[in-house]
């Protein structure tokens, strides 16, 4: 472990975030684990898949 990572963690133990915050962050991160799980459980959509011939200026 680095010692930027040891003053980092001081501060915060000195100086918490606010709960707003907090709420803030684990409100992104299980926004990010929903769209994890919908795209694990239902894969891509072929519609959004880039056509690979189809690109501008592709010449095989």
């Amino acid at each position: 472990m680095n010692s930027r990572w040891l003053l980092r963690m001081t501060r915060w133990a000195q100086n918490p975030p606010s709960a707003g915050r907090v709420k803030f962050v684990l409100a992104i991160i299980a926004v990010c684990a929903a769209l994890y799980a919908v795209e694990r459980f239902y894969g891509w959509p072929d519609a959004l898949t880039p056509d690979r011939g189809v690109q501008r200026g592709y010449k095989p």
